[in-house]
């Protein structure tokens, strides 16, 4: 397996050409898609999508992390945040609850392993507990992909999924929780019934894993 270092340091920068075929095959399948150059234009871009007091919830990502928009969304006021409230609740008691209001948020806010170039969005999961808001229980979706997870189709997202993706997030969940995680459900967004439920937010330069 190749060490994640090695994967990252070794990616060549896709093309301005090769992105914005991307975007136009994203669009394609009615999904909007931003094309910004910078991670401060990516937060720029997603916060604006975000009414104020609008109810918003976050996948688990590094690249939300890095952005600093996990901060945003739960600090600053702006917006009615669910990740505090299920941070207050027992899941032994209230566990059917926390369930219902993690899967089908107003906004939510994440990213993906890869984005193929026929515009396939590929996520991963050990639980799944993101993937239900992905798919269709949240109102709006908001992805913040860098371009470094363009890949060229499915098997090489996969490939990605497995050499870059889980031994980092394998890495985080020995380091936090003492034990290893699982890849359990991936989850393949082709395109969208509904215009405007989900929109990506293509970056050109690397961002998160």
């Amino acid at each position: 397996m190749k060490t994640l270092e090695g994967d990252l340091t070794n990616l060549a920068a896709p093309t301005a050409d090769r992105i914005e075929r991307v975007a136009a095959a994203i669009r394609a399948h009615n999904i909007e898609a931003i094309v910004v150059d910078t991670g401060v234009q990516a937060r720029s871009a997603a916060l604006d999508l975000i009414p104020d007091g609008a109810e918003v919830h976050s996948g688990k990502s590094k690249t939300l992390e890095d952005l600093g928009l996990l901060a945003d969304l739960i600090e600053s006021g702006r917006y009615d945040p669910i990740r505090p409230r299920l941070s207050r609740m027992d899941r032994q008691t209230q566990g059917t609850e926390m369930r219902k209001l993690s899967s089908a948020p107003n906004y939510m806010l994440g990213s993906v392993a890869a984005v193929t170039e026929d515009g396939a969005l590929v996520a991963a999961s050990g639980t799944g507990s993101q993937l239900a808001a992905y798919a269709a229980g949240a109102g709006h979706l908001i992805l913040i992909v860098g371009s470094q997870k363009i890949v060229a189709d499915l098997d090489a997202a996969l490939d990605r999924i497995n050499e870059v993706v889980f031994p980092y997030e394998d890495a985080q969940v020995v380091a936090r929780m003492g034990v290893h995680t699982i890849l359990a459900k991936i989850l393949i967004i082709y395109g969208e019934w509904t215009a405007g439920r989900t929109t990506v937010i293509l970056v050109r330069e690397p961002v998160g894993i």
